[in-house]
């Protein structure tokens, strides 16, 4: 019994100092929970000057930022909010079309009364980040999208067809009691799959997130996320139609191994001013596979004139 309980104790040391081996914000950030739009966001704020805001996508949550925010918090006003539904922010029962998601993103600005800002997008949140800078083009400077396609715009229909993208039409009554305790097991898939060398989707990452999408309501959220994409490209190809293409400077990054140059292929049918950028050695989990580069790309077109 005492080499049993040694064992597990053991264990739990390693997991818990995985866990803490996740990149924390610097101590200089804040958290709040931001109430608006019918939903209160978790958000994380740090740093001084212009504004920008770091949007996180499917598998993740803000945390994923730290590295990026730690760097723009030199000469940015950093603001890192969970999106609805997911890591710390309320998870309610609707709300997850793309285009409500941005009124999210709009609260979340009011609250510290910050009337422009640099958006820096990955996954999901490209999508969310769209809808904003379609709807609030006065309020978005720049515009960064990293390694996901944005439902309704150019070659959607041809990117539903990739069987790798089966889990956007993964639905139905049962969808959450199959993953109900096997939410490390769903969610390795995506880690495994889309990453160029898996195993720099390190442990202590896998551990944290699972935690995360493991909280009641987190799932449903997830999946509810993906369900929202038929509104979504609706929503766009009408904004597209009756908005134009956005035109604030945009930066399309691709990972290498993943979306690479087709992510600004993809952009320039809803935005006039493209442009490409690519971080190499890497698949779409961009933070966890190459945060150097990452950071480099997205600083450099941030900061220049």
């Amino acid at each position: 019994m005492f080499r049993f309980m040694i064992g597990v104790l053991g264990a739990l040391a390693t997991v818990l100092s995985a866990a803490a081996q996740v990149q924390p914000f610097p101590p200089s950030f804040r958290t709040e929970q931001i109430e608006t739009n019918g939903t209160t966001i978790h958000v994380r704020v740090g740093g001084a000057g212009p504004a920008v805001v770091l949007l996180h996508g499917y598998g993740e949550t803000g945390d994923m930022w730290a590295p990026m925010a730690e760097d723009l918090a030199r000469d940015h006003t950093v603001v890192v909010p969970d999106l609805r539904g997911l890591g710390l922010s309320s998870k309610p029962i609707t709300g997850y079309d793309k285009k409500t998601q941005a009124g999210d993103v709009a609260g979340v600005l009011d609250a510290p009364k910050i009337d422009r800002a640099d958006l820096v997008t990955h996954d999901i949140g490209n999508m969310v980040g769209y809808a904003f800078a379609i709807q609030y083009p006065e309020r978005t400077k720049r515009f960064v999208l990293i390694d996901a396609p944005v439902p309704g715009v150019g070659p959607w229909e041809e990117v539903l067809k990739n069987p790798l993208l089966w889990h956007f039409r993964f639905g139905g009554p049962d969808m959450e009691r199959l993953v109900a305790g096997r939410e490390r097991i769903y969610l390795d898939r995506f880690w495994n799959e889309f990453s160029a060398t898996p195993s720099r989707f390190t442990e202590a990452s896998r551990v944290h997130y699972a935690k995360l999408y493991a909280l009641p309501g987190a799932m449903h959220a997830g999946f509810a996320q993906f369900a929202a994409f038929d509104q979504d490209a609706l929503d766009n190809k009408r904004f597209i139609a009756t908005k134009g293409k956005l035109t604030m400077p945009v930066l399309a990054i691709g990972g290498e191994k993943s979306f690479g140059p087709t992510m600004a292929t993809i952009m320039r049918f809803a935005a006039s001013d493209v442009t490409e950028g690519v971080v190499p050695d890497s698949g779409h989990w961009i933070m966890e596979e190459n945060p150097k580069a990452t950071i480099a790309i997205v600083s450099d077109f941030l900061t220049s004139k």
